[in-house]
């Protein structure tokens, strides 16, 4: 039995949704899974659950905030616990001028200004990229469905707090959607343990600069979460 996640390999779906925040998890198996999911761990108050979703087996675990954190649910989700495609919902701050409060963006690739990439490929270099079928499908669900979706690179920083002046101005000119604080890692573990792994987001602050973001308010964000929840619900279950 693993340490953080005091559960067998039988109490988790093969697709496991990761978010970050315990109670995003609550929500996501009381709201978007069939009724009936049930707790499969809750220790150090990281809570998950397994249930199915339009009949077809799912889990959610959160994870925390950070690579650090992060990885330590994907390695023993994946590596011990039988896992095999890992789908991380969450929120991120909008780079790009296209994009508006609430968008779906869908992380092709993750840039890693976080040290935790380094620590995992050894020193080597390594482009932490999706699994291209679940990139092309949430894409394609979101233009069914008429989610204004954005596909592309995003920066997985590995501080919240960042006081580098012009840091965000450049990942933008480098044509950068979003960032977020975890993505990366989980696209590295997923080429170093042979796993399928998306991180699809919803855009919750617009960041200009360092000390200029809008944040969105909290009625909007919970559409832009549900919307994009439901994606990745479809996401997870498909079989490539």
């Amino acid at each position: 039995m693993p340490i953080h996640l005091r559960a067998e390999p039988s109490d988790y779906a093969p697709a496991v949704l990761v978010p970050g925040d315990p109670k995003r998890a609550t929500y996501i198996a009381e709201h978007h899974f069939d009724p009936g999911a049930r707790l499969v761990n809750s220790e150090r108050g990281m809570l998950g659950y397994t249930g199915t979703y339009r009949g077809a087996p799912i889990s959610v675990q959160s994870v925390g905030m950070g690579g650090a954190s992060a990885a330590i649910y994907y390695t023993e989700l994946t590596h011990l616990l039988g896992a095999r495609r890992l789908i991380r919902g969450c929120t991120a701050g909008g780079l790009a001028p296209s994009l508006r409060m609430g968008d779906t963006g869908v992380a092709m690739s993750a840039t890693a200004d976080d040290p935790m990439v380094a620590i995992l490929t050894d020193g080597e270099a390594h482009a932490p990229t999706a699994t291209w079928g679940l990139v092309e499908l949430a894409a394609r669900l979101g233009r069914e469905r008429d989610v204004r979706t954005h596909v592309g690179p995003i920066v997985t920083s590995a501080i919240f707090y960042d006081r580098r002046e012009g840091i965000m101005a450049r990942w933008r000119d480098r044509g950068h959607v979003a960032v977020e604080m975890e993505a990366a890692v989980l696209y590295t573990l997923a080429a170093v343990h042979g796993f399928e792994a998306l991180a699809i987001m919803t855009v919750s602050d617009l960041i200009a600069s360092e000390t200029d973001t809008e944040r969105i308010d909290d009625a909007e964000l919970q559409r832009g979460v549900d919307q994009m929840m439901q994606i990745a619900c479809d996401v997870a279950i498909v079989e490539l």
